[in-house]
């Protein structure tokens, strides 16, 4: 340190030494370029001149104090060189060259060059200052020299952000004032007038020091005093400006206010550097939060689904069968509501679901974090297994459905046939019983008897072709009994009845035949054109009664084939009719003779026809009835014939939308995986060109929705089958949720990888060329490499696995070529540790997402544990634990309440009540130990 004291003694006493003084020289760093240079050919403007001299006289005593001296006149007291060298020597804590003995003008200005020469080695350029001006009390040159030397030790070192000196300074300034009313700080001059500027830097980082809250930005008098008071007092800062020489000036001195401003800087640099500190613990902190809010938002949500699943297997899977049909069509209702309304919005939730998955796993990656475990039974492939069990018991209870309806169709179709077969025949049967049963023929005579034999014999003809009829009344109650039928036991009830009484008709018929055939030796005349009559007529009457049977008869079809088939059947039939009535004809005009031959021959008969009770009368009306049932059966086979046409225009209708929606998934799906694997163009522009893709496709929504609709007629027309087709509703319903979900997921993936490469700093020639060689391995296109394919496409990258590292000195086809001509083979454990890392799950798979993750961890730095613990280290004062009291006064408040809920007590040898174990919990953070 320059001997102020002896040096000053030289200069009264000393003998005079010789020598010519010469200018200072040296050339200042690249951050002057940045700085206003100093005025040289104009006067300085007086007040600005008054705040210089106020502030860098100040600014230079709180440094010469230190070495127990001051100056008085800033112009005058560094003439001699000697507080220069002082100053100098105590702002670098250099030595500088011993000062030269004597008062003389050359020993001035010889001091004088070593102190601009040592500012010269610092790198300042002193442009047109030399020693002679000091020495001859230049002011204006002697401020501009003390300026450069606080630009150089006090400004030059300050930068926030890889500003220049200035900048960072005024951007250091910006950020403490930044929460504080009415303060806006643009500048070093019209921004500090009002004073509140000066207050809220030393609130910011001494709160207990300023009551901001009762300052008045209209008072600046006293804002001003109050901060050069306080700084003065509490901050060693010296005052160097009065509040008036601020107030009083338009445009107070930049230089002077820099001056200032940089003392409080200092003052408060160790604040700095623990907030540095706590910014980066805030940043690993805000990163872990956000994280645990996603984890815990994907239980809630995968319970939420997985709950809905739960409760509507159960629904889909119960298969109690209804007894009407009108309850069954109620429960495809109720699973149609279950398909349009409820299920769409959990399709959507799934797809979310999955999407928010990958893009917290993508975060964990990124913030170099464990990779989040769902808790049990909430994975993502159980979810996906739930989903296959649902969409399984949709497919079965639909199928039930349909099955159950037609079950029930064809039941209600074979009950009304039951019916009405039965009733014809009870009909039939009414009073055979007390006829067979009558003895009328024990008072008869001859011809009455032989007429009752021929009568008798006609029924057992009649009988005889009733059989079939009851034939077909039990085998249509025994097939209800086989289709569970509901009221099966009054069917069975009533069928066996018709079947007791049958047999009892049998048996009584065989009782009466035999007493009649007892008598019938004793009968010989027959009317023989009475008989002709009746055995004419009882076949024609049978064919007539199985003609209105058949013409009343129940149908049921689904084909227009079917229905053309009866038709044709009815046509077929309409065209035996001439032969029928000419039948009818003939039959009638043989009743006519027999009553011409006895009014002739003057023969009373006794009324009817002994051998028949088939009258003209019963032939007439029956005919008249088959004639009245032939138009009914060509109105309802008109009338089904329309039904079945408008059936197939349904078909053609469904099958016509389905053969376009269904190659048109088919294509897309197509397409998108095409998109996927070529991604040409930035990510933006890939992004761009997927959301527009996925706009088309929910455009083409309406198509979807059609095709349900006619689904809908279709399901309600009862209509089971379409040859026209291979598409199903439930086909295209699940290609159109894939297709949603698949395009979802690739706009996820490419989001993903922005991301990564924004948050990893990846160019996008290094994207393309990842994606290059992904897909030139992806063989089978399908999204994804296998282990063997993924160590080939990290071979040409030229990624060394051997030694984990990249070579970087040569392409890699070079590479790949040497590989291959030095016999190159992977390290197992090497390759092992990177499909631990690309494959947590063991799926035997590395997506794209997975292998950018990768490949941006292995090139870029992220935030490390030991970073954490260092940062901790600087809040806790250079100690191995730090305390509550510490992290509530360093960190915002929600994060310090985090850190302080999950730190374990320190439990080293040098701990102090409530000390708590910052390094452990910052390992924890990176999944390097538990919590």
């Amino acid at each position: 340190m320059v001997d102020y004291h002896a040096a000053n003694q030289a200069y009264q006493y000393g003998p005079s030494s010789g020598g010519n003084g010469t200018g200072g020289g040296g050339g200042m760093g690249d951050y002057m370029a940045q700085e206003d240079d100093w005025d040289r050919d104009l006067l300085l403007d007086p007040a600005w001149e008054k705040q210089q001299r106020k502030t860098f006289t100040a600014w230079c005593n709180s440094h010469l104090r230190k070495a127990g001296t001051q100056i008085e006149n800033i112009d005058e007291d560094f003439r001699d060189g000697l507080k220069l060298m002082l100053l100098l020597e105590v702002i670098s804590g250099e030595r500088l060259p011993k000062p030269e003995r004597g008062k003389m003008r050359v020993h001035k200005i010889n001091n004088v060059n070593k102190a601009l020469d040592f500012i010269a080695s610092k790198g300042v350029k002193l442009v047109s200052i030399g020693a002679e001006e000091i020495v001859d009390g230049n002011a204006k040159m002697t401020l501009g020299m003390i300026w450069t030397i606080i630009l150089r030790f006090a400004i030059q070192d300050i930068s926030v952000e890889e500003t220049s000196a200035k900048e960072g300074l005024l951007l250091w300034c910006q950020r403490k004032t930044a929460p504080y009313k009415n303060v806006n700080v643009q500048n070093f001059h019209i921004s500090w007038k009002d004073g509140l500027a000066f207050n809220a830097l030393i609130h910011r980082h001494r709160p207990e020091l300023i009551e901001y809250d009762k300052l008045r930005k209209d008072d600046p008098v006293t804002n001003l005093n109050n901060a050069f008071e306080v700084a003065e007092k509490y901050l060693d800062i010296p005052k160097m400006l009065d509040a008036e020489d601020i107030v009083n000036t338009a445009r107070p001195d930049e230089k002077a206010i820099m001056t200032y401003v940089s003392s409080f800087y200092h003052a408060f640099s160790g604040a700095q550097k623990a907030e540095t500190a706590a910014n980066r613990i805030c940043k690993v902190l805000a990163v872990n939060q956000e994280n645990e809010h996603l984890m815990e938002d994907y239980e809630r949500l995968a319970s939420d689904l997985l709950e809905w699943i739960r409760r509507t297997i159960p629904w889909l899977e119960d298969r109690v069968p209804q007894k009407t049909i009108q309850e069954m069509q109620q429960k495809l209702e109720d699973f149609r509501d279950y398909r349009r309304v409820h299920k769409p919005p959990k399709v959507q939730e799934k797809c979310q679901l999955e999407i928010n998955f990958n893009t917290l796993q993508t975060k964990l990656r990124l913030s170099n974090r464990p990779a989040f475990m769902p808790s049990e039974g909430r994975m993502v492939s159980d979810i996906n297994n739930g989903w296959q069990h649902l969409e399984q018991a949709e497919k079965g209870y639909e199928e039930w459905l349909l099955n159950e309806i037609r079950r029930l169709e064809r039941l209600d179709h074979l009950a009304e046939k039951f019916r009405q077969k039965a009733s014809i025949h009870e009909a039939w049967t009414d009073g055979k019983e007390a006829m067979l049963k009558h003895r009328d023929y024990e008072t008869a005579t001859l011809s009455d008897i032989k007429a009752l034999i021929r009568k008798h014999e006609a029924f057992e003809s009649d009988l005889a072709a009733h059989q079939d009829r009851v034939e077909q009344i039990a085998a249509i109650a025994q097939e209800l009994n086989e289709l569970d039928y509901y009221d099966s036991h009054n069917v069975n009830t009533r069928c066996q009845k018709i079947c007791d009484q049958w047999d009892n008709l049998g048996s009584l018929t065989h009782s009466r035949r035999e007493a009649l055939e007892k008598t019938e030796k004793q009968l010989e005349t027959i009317d023989q054109l009475h008989l002709e009559y009746a055995k004419r007529a009882a076949p024609f009457n049978n064919w007539m009664e199985s003609a209105m049977e058949d013409l009343q008869d129940m149908f049921i079809v689904h084909t227009i084939e079917e229905i053309e088939g009866l038709i044709s059947a009815h046509d077929q039939f309409k065209s035996t009719l001439p032969d029928a009535d000419r039948e009818r004809e003939a039959i009638l005009a043989i009743h006519k003779e027999a009553q011409r031959i006895a009014e002739s021959n003057h023969i009373k008969l006794s009324g009817s026809n002994p051998y028949t009770s088939v009258t003209p009368q019963i032939i007439n009306s029956k005919w008249e009835k088959v004639q009245q049932l032939v138009p009914k059966r060509d109105h309802a086979l008109l009338e089904e014939q329309s039904k079945q046409q408008s059936n197939e225009h349904l078909r053609r209708q469904f099958a016509s939308q389905a053969n376009m929606v269904g190659p048109w998934i088919q294509t897309k799906m197509e397409e998108i995986g095409r998109i996927s694997i070529e991604m040409n163009g930035t990510l933006e522009d890939q992004l761009s060109h997927l959301k527009q893709y996925e706009r088309s496709i929910v455009d083409y929504k309406p198509n979807l929705d059609l095709l349900e609709q006619q689904h809908q007629l279709i399901q309600e027309a009862l209509i089971f089958d379409n040859k026209h087709t291979n598409y199903t509703m439930e086909h295209l319903r699940v290609g159109w949720e894939q297709l949603l979900t698949t395009i979802a997921r690739t706009i996820n993936e490419v989001e993903n990888q922005i991301l990564t490469r924004d948050a990893k700093g990846i160019s996008q020639e290094q994207m393309q060329e990842f994606r290059a060689s992904f897909n030139h391995f992806d063989k089978d296109h399908g999204g994804a490499l296998g282990p063997e394919e993924f160590k080939a496409c990290l071979i040409s990258l030229g990624y060394d696995v051997e030694n984990d590292r990249q070579t970087g000195s040569m392409d890699s086809d070079d590479f790949r070529a040497l590989l291959i001509s030095t016999g190159y083979s992977l390290g197992d454990a090497e390759f092992n540790r990177i499909m631990s890392v690309v494959d947590p799950n063991h799926s035997g798979l590395v997506t794209f997402q997975a292998f950018i993750d990768f490949m941006s961890r292995e090139t870029t730095d992220t935030d490390t544990a030991d970073q954490v613990i260092a940062s901790f280290k600087v809040l806790a004062g250079d100690k191995n634990f730090i305390t509550a009291e510490e992290l509530r006064r360093e960190l915002p408040p929600d994060q310090a309440e985090y850190c302080i809920a999950r730190m374990a007590p320190y439990q080293g040898p040098d701990a102090a009540p409530g000390a708590l174990d910052y390094k452990s919990f910052s390992t924890a953070l990176y999944g390097e130990s538990d919590l």
